[in-house]
């Protein structure tokens, strides 16, 4: 039986009162394996980007004071000397009345400090008439221009992303230190949950929550691992939990947390070390059957069967721990404004968290719809759904036209 249901404010601060976050120590990973990984060290640049004066036009490099004057009806005329192709050393220097041949990316040749448009000039043979003039460095990447040697060019907590990788194998490193990731276990529970793969017999259905949990755990940094289904009964749960316990960072597990007579998660959990339960029952919708304890300084969240509930609760409490424990910042989910679609109904005396899809009027205006679930394990809400719209304790509904605000699944979303 459920203890004193906990405001949702009050199970996120018990939860925060008790977890610290610890340093799960850093690794080398090679660069094509540290892309939204967290940097663990400041990477100062050992050379120069770009290494060399680099044109960045094809053209002519000249000395700009040779173009001093051109123009349309009065070209400046200078003799070509030579050409420099991107990759290559030039093996030509530039003289007074000279022009050199250049294509972009190209080294800029000695005695040359500009580079005029191949567009503004017009060539026959060694003859090479120019348009318009240039001032100096016009056309010209300088040398260190970008990165200059010695700076520091991204700073320890980083995630790396796409363009951060790009600039570590832009200084030539293969490798890089980053923080190790948690390692979420991820378990199923009840005897009606049949792993995917397998045939489902009558009466069972296939196991939806350790997919979209772990998918959502690589989502907000950690890497999952699942432990399969384990049957509801006492013992195999037990050593089940033990095992998550000892090999991971965080366990999360669905189902087995109600009120029935073989949900024996919450007593199990609470049994594997101090301090046990922290969060038995939360006033929300859906989610209510949480409980959250930890052993040790290891969070174990027990959420809902139902895979709506539990991936809403995931995002709400447990994603928040698996981005402090990557070293990331936590970062709280992308909202949108939007005007309801319909009415909304809370629950009363529960913070309820109404699922919506985002679609625009004929005016152009963002509308969040209520998806219908029927229950809060209808499997089609996950799809449906782009966010939620969070209605108080003490709110009885919100409006039709009201003005809301949307937590979002994912980055954006609208349908037209």
């Amino acid at each position: 039986m459920f203890r004193k249901l906990l405001t949702f404010d009050e199970a996120k601060k018990a939860i925060d009162d008790q977890f610290k976050p610890v340093f799960l120590g850093e690794e080398e990973a090679v660069l094509l394996e540290a892309y939204n990984r967290v940097l663990n060290e400041d990477v100062v640049s050992g050379l120069d980007i770009p290494p060399f004066n680099r044109s960045t036009v094809d053209g002519y490099a000249v000395k700009a004071e040779d173009t001093f004057g051109a123009e349309e009806n009065q070209p400046a005329t200078l003799e070509v000397s030579g050409a420099v192709n991107v990759g290559e050393q030039p093996n030509v220097k530039v003289a007074k009345g000279e022009a050199v041949e250049i294509v972009t990316g190209a080294p800029i040749p000695e005695g040359a400090d500009a580079v005029v448009m191949v567009e503004d000039t017009e060539r026959e043979d060694a003859e090479l008439k120019v348009f318009g003039a240039v001032t100096v460095n016009e056309n010209v990447m300088k040398k260190g221009s970008d990165i200059k040697k010695g700076a520091v060019v991204l700073k320890k907590g980083q995630v790396l992303g796409s363009s951060e990788i790009g600039v570590l194998a832009a200084l030539g490193l293969t490798k890089v230190k980053v923080l190790k990731i948690p390692m979420v276990a991820v378990l199923s529970t009840g005897a009606e949950v049949t792993e995917p793969g397998k045939e489902l017999p009558s009466g069972k259905i296939y196991d939806i929550n350790a997919y979209s949990i772990s998918t959502a755990v690589i989502e907000s940094g950690g890497k999952p691992v699942y432990f399969g289904v384990v049957p509801d009964d006492k013992a195999a749960l037990s050593r089940a939990l033990q095992t998550a316990v000892a090999s991971a960072d965080m366990v999360i597990t669905s189902g087995g947390v109600s009120v029935g007579p073989r949900d024996y998660t919450p007593q199990i959990v609470d049994s594997l070390g101090k301090p046990g339960i922290v969060v038995y029952g939360i006033a929300v919708k859906p989610g209510k059957p949480t409980t959250v304890g930890f052993v040790g300084d290891k969070p174990v969240f027990s959420l809902p069967g139902h895979p709506t509930s539990a991936l809403l609760i995931f995002y709400l409490l447990a994603r928040p721990l698996i981005q402090r424990l990557a070293g990331r910042p936590a970062t709280g989910m992308k909202m949108v404004r939007a005007f309801a679609g319909s009415r909304m109904f809370s629950a009363k005396g529960r913070r309820t968290f109404v699922m919506v899809k985002l679609e625009f009027d004929k005016d152009c205006r963002l509308i969040a719809e209520p998806v219908e679930t029927g229950a809060s394990g209808a499997i089609t809400t996950l799809a449906n759904a782009d966010g939620f719209v969070e209605i108080a304790e003490n709110e009885q509904f919100v409006d039709a036209d009201e003005e809301v605000l949307v937590v979002l699944f994912r980055g954006s979303a609208a349908r037209a």
